[in-house]
């Protein structure tokens, strides 16, 4: 006889001793979630619009007229190239502007800093359900306080409800394991949601089947060794006909939020085939101090940018983590539930990153497209947190304060850091990349141009000081290095604006490399940390043929 498979993964012992009968590590992480919502709160009006932002807002706006008119009104359905994404996010904020005393684009700040909360709370919940309360606060402060993570909650319309429909899925995944083989209906519900929202916000949802798959795989020939292959099979098909309802809820999600996706059966594989190669004409990046080609950045783009863009303890002990969570998987000792879930966090972090090191596709935009890998990074890493913790205290309330006190000390510095440069939170590079300024014409900082709303004000601000505000007819013509829409959000029709320097009185121009520095009087800048992130210029009188910075063949 074989002993028997654990059926589930229960929360880690603990002994409940903060008020009303809570862990002191659960009040922590709460009071972390209140914190970032009081922080989302005051500042979502802060944060600037990026070169894609009016494209996705239009977006949400034609897949509400594309239900609203019956699916008469089919421009959502090959709009640019927005119709191979799903619309989730965009008609979520186009819905919540109708009845919110905010502007469209300051609406879409705040849901996208809910968005990135609620994640902030699954992580917490995972890694809290595998490892106790300790290992959930823990996750849940490096996930808050990198800054990677709180700077493309705000501003992102893709990548972050992309990772969190993932944590979704993986929390569906995690509960599914531990209740293997007969998982419940709430489970295979949320399986569901965070499958359905996935591949509804993007393609790439494919992505989870590998983790899934190694964690299935786990279970099956761990049981097969033990009990038989017969049982083995019998359990995993009873598991995965449970699953099935999921996988129905799942696809109707997908069709609501990505009707293209339905149109033809096929054009999901359409969007993984038009997305699995370069969709667009190459341009070149700086990358290490170096211009080069998207479509060939070296194999260490991915590594390389995660090791610098993260606090160190962040990436320190998401390593740390899945090293451990392998380890700990291949004990046979260690209940089978538990280590799947382990494996499907490992595999989680690790199988993107991978990929991309093996596969070298395009790379741009920094790490943006891995933000979804940051969450499991950010259990495993609380998971070894709490192992630490457990190893240097006796009691519950000394290992909550000492992973407290660790935590503040070494999160003390990105902390600090996303204070000084907000709202371009996204922009960090951690001390090993000497911070920003060490990062500075070595890495893109600004590339998705949100400093261009507080160069408009600034250009807005000295000519009220001048006494040269448009008034009447008169309007003052602004040429543009960067994105055009925000200064126009931001001005107003009194400001036209241009991508030639001829005919403008005013420049506004990203401090990246491929806008030039002009000879022209400077009249504001935008500045973080002691780095330029752009430029407010006078060009009356100036002759200038181009605002842009001649490339090298």
């Amino acid at each position: 006889m074989h002993p028997p498979i654990p059926a589930e993964i229960s929360d880690a012992p603990a002994r409940r001793t903060g008020p009303r009968g809570l862990h002191p590590a659960d009040v922590a992480a709460v009071l972390v979630l209140m914190m970032v919502c009081g922080v989302a709160l005051a500042t979502f009006r802060d944060f600037g619009m990026g070169w894609d932002d009016y494209a996705h807002a239009e977006y949400g706006g034609l897949l509400l007229r594309l239900y609203d008119s019956g699916f008469t009104d089919r421009r959502a359905l090959s709009f640019v190239n927005l119709y191979a994404y799903g619309g989730g996010f965009d008609m979520l904020a186009a819905l919540l502007a109708k009845v919110l005393p905010f502007e469209l684009f300051e609406t879409r700040r705040l849901v996208g800093a809910i968005i990135g909360i609620a994640g902030l709370a699954m992580t917490w919940r995972i890694a809290r359900r595998l490892g106790g309360p300790i290992a959930g606060f823990a996750a849940v402060t490096l996930l808050a306080t990198c800054p990677l993570w709180v700077g493309h909650m705000f501003i992102n319309p893709k990548d972050v409800p992309f990772a969190v429909a993932m944590l979704a899925a993986t929390l569906g995944f995690v509960r599914a394991f531990s209740e293997y083989p007969h998982p419940s209906v709430p489970t295979t519900a949320l399986l569901g949601l965070g499958l359905g929202l996935s591949f509804g916000s993007r393609v790439m949802g494919a992505l989870a089947a590998v983790p899934a798959a190694a964690a299935f795989l786990l279970i099956v020939v761990a049981e097969a060794r033990r009990q038989g292959v017969r049982d083995a099979a019998r359990r995993a098909g009873a598991f995965l006909l449970r699953l099935t309802p999921a996988v129905i809820v799942a696809y109707a999600l997908m069709a609501l939020i990505w009707p293209w996706s339905v149109v033809s059966p096929l054009n999901p594989v359409k969007a993984l085939v038009y997305f699995s190669r370069f969709f667009e004409k190459p341009w070149r990046e700086l990358f290490d101090g170096e211009l080069l080609w998207v479509v060939d950045m070296p194999r260490r783009y991915v590594p390389e940018l995660f090791a610098l863009q993260t606090p160190e303890l962040f990436w320190a002990l998401a390593i740390a983590g899945v090293v451990a969570a392998l380890a700990a998987a291949a004990h046979g000792d260690r209940p089978l539930n538990r280590r799947a879930s382990l494996v499907f966090l490992a595999v989680s972090v690790v199988f993107p990153i991978a990929f991309a090191v093996i596969t070298r596709p395009a790379m741009y935009n920094g790490i943006r497209h891995f933000v979804f890998v940051l969450p499991p990074a950010a259990v495993l890493g609380g998971l070894v947190g709490a192992l630490l913790a457990s190893r240097a205290a006796a009691t519950e309330g000394r290992r909550t304060a000492i992973a407290a006190v660790v935590l503040a000390v070494m999160l003390v510095h990105p902390i600090v850091t996303m204070i000084r440069i907000h709202p371009y939170q996204y922009t960090y590079f951690n001390a090993l990349a000497g911070g920003l300024q060490g990062a500075d014409g070595r890495y893109m900082r600004d590339y998705w141009g949100l400093s261009m709303k507080q160069a408009a004000q600034a250009l807005r601000t000295e000519l009220a000081k001048r006494g040269e505000l448009p008034t009447g007819k008169t309007k003052r013509h602004v040429a543009i290095c960067g994105p055009q829409r925000p200064v126009r959000v931001e001005l107003g029709k009194a400001y036209p604006t241009d991508w030639q320097p001829q005919g403008g009185e005013f420049a506004i121009s990203l401090n990246e490399f491929y806008c030039a520095k002009l000879d022209a009087p400077v009249i504001a800048e935008v500045v973080r940390d002691g780095v330029v992130f752009a430029r407010v210029y006078d060009i009356r009188g100036r002759t200038l043929d181009t605002l842009l910075t001649p490339l090298p063949p």
